[in-house]
């Protein structure tokens, strides 16, 4: 009897825990920002890293614990533009001279607008002097993906999700997804970028072409990290988009808006998305 060969790949999560903004709650409780999770894909001697995080502190966290794995990183993939994606990379570059960043055309373009104007003023005020250099390293990644030691990494482009021109990274060698903001695991999602004005219509087309993709694990850009990465999470987001929907079409105050997610997803991680949420788009 054959037996098929073992995958060569394998992959590990690193969560980047919450940290404090510069906002507060309604309750006066300080504002927080939601955990964000890095993915390390790794073959025998080489390793990818997805999504690298916000913060120069995270960011020193997340490049000892590829030095820990003991791979040699060739390769960083950015899913979308927003920066707790992605600021991290150039100092991650600087540590590993020999990676290549790669993310799609739609991706570097938003990555460019999150170093200037009100997108950088809105980073720089919720994290006075703890952003690192946000130099847009990134050059665009080939059309048809790229290979880690043989096998392929395939990017997905979805359209919008929380953010315009997002994109997955497919490892069908895994079964794996690496969603980027497509998906959610356990947080309150970000739906400040087009939530009123069709963005959530978007981003449910989104997940139905991850959902096409069949994956047998799903990673999330912000997951708690005691639950699994189980595709189930896609379904989770959609409910949560439509619930959302519902509630904005009630034109709520931002009190009200506020009060009944926080209500309706009470195990849910960081009400503070969910504030940031009701000031931006009701406030």
């Amino acid at each position: 009897m054959s037996r098929r060969p073992a995958p060569t790949l394998s992959y590990e999560v690193f969560v980047s825990e919450p940290i404090p903004t510069t906002g507060t709650l309604p309750t006066g409780a300080r504002q927080l920002w939601s955990p964000l999770s890095t993915t390390l894909i790794s073959g025998v001697r080489d390793a990818v890293l997805v999504d690298p995080p916000l913060t120069a502190q995270q960011t020193a966290r997340v490049g000892d614990w590829v030095r820990r794995s003991g791979k040699r990183l060739t390769h960083i993939y950015i899913t979308h533009g927003h920066g707790d994606h992605w600021f991290g990379a150039a100092r991650l570059a600087e540590r590993f001279p020999s990676v290549v960043v790669y993310a799609t055309t739609g991706t570097i373009q938003l990555m460019r607008l999150s170093t200037t104007g009100r997108r950088k003023l809105f980073w720089d005020r919720l994290f006075p002097g703890q952003i690192p250099d946000t130099r847009v390293i990134a050059q665009p990644v080939p059309v048809n993906g790229f290979d880690l030691e043989g096998r392929r990494l395939r990017p997905i482009e979805v359209g919008h999700s929380d953010a315009d021109d997002s994109t997955v990274l497919h490892v069908p060698t895994l079964g794996l997804v690496v969603a980027g903001d497509v998906a959610y695991n356990g947080v309150h999602q970000y739906l400040a970028d087009g939530g009123l004005t069709g963005g959530i219509d978007s981003w449910l087309q989104a997940i139905d072409i991850v959902r096409t993709l069949r994956p047998e694990a799903v990673i999330a850009g912000h997951k708690d990290p005691d639950r699994a990465d189980d595709p189930a999470i896609l379904d989770e987001t959609a409910e949560y988009l439509r619930s959302a929907q519902r509630a904005l079409d009630e034109n709520p105050s931002p009190e009200a808006f506020f009060d009944h997610m926080v209500g309706r997803y009470p195990d849910h991680v960081n009400p503070g998305t969910v504030w940031l949420n009701a000031t931006l788009l009701l406030g």
